[in-house]
């Protein structure tokens, strides 16, 4: 099981009813619980690791798409009130940061894969984020 495979078990677990869940795969195991004030759902908990395993495919539209690197917390701007990153319209350069990923307090930055215009921001500031889930649309220049 990868890193990426359990950080999607854990935003699936984070964002469903269940308060504990435990995950069992071959020599792995993995225990999670969470405080509610609600008593857990059976269907959720058994469900997760099936989910976890075909994560949605991303909605793609036309043009390219940066995507998640990993299972985080979509940031815009590098700190609250601060300007963000990119705009629709901006023009930047390969390797230029343009959005946060956040996962387990550990920032990682995303950068644009080209010089390119962006065209459209996919994502809402502090979204939680699957692997794979489109964070803003390009088009190479």
């Amino acid at each position: 099981m990868s890193n990426q495979d359990v950080f999607e078990l854990m935003a699936r677990f984070e964002g469903s009813a269940a308060v504990s869940m435990k995950f069992t795969c071959k020599d792995f195991s993995l225990e999670l619980s969470k405080s509610a004030g609600t008593a857990p759902a059976a269907a959720p908990v058994a469900a997760a690791p099936a989910a976890a395993a075909a994560p949605a495919a991303p909605v793609e539209e036309e043009g390219s798409v940066i995507t998640a690197p990993l299972v985080g917390t979509y940031y815009a701007a590098p700190s609250p009130g601060a300007a963000p990153f990119v705009s629709v319209g901006d023009q930047v350069k390969k390797g230029q940061t343009v959005c946060l990923m956040e996962a387990m307090k550990m920032m990682n930055e995303v950068t644009a894969p080209c010089d390119c215009v962006i065209e459209a921001l996919l994502q809402e500031d502090g979204a939680l984020v699957s692997f794979g889930a489109p964070l803003l649309r390009y088009k190479a220049v």
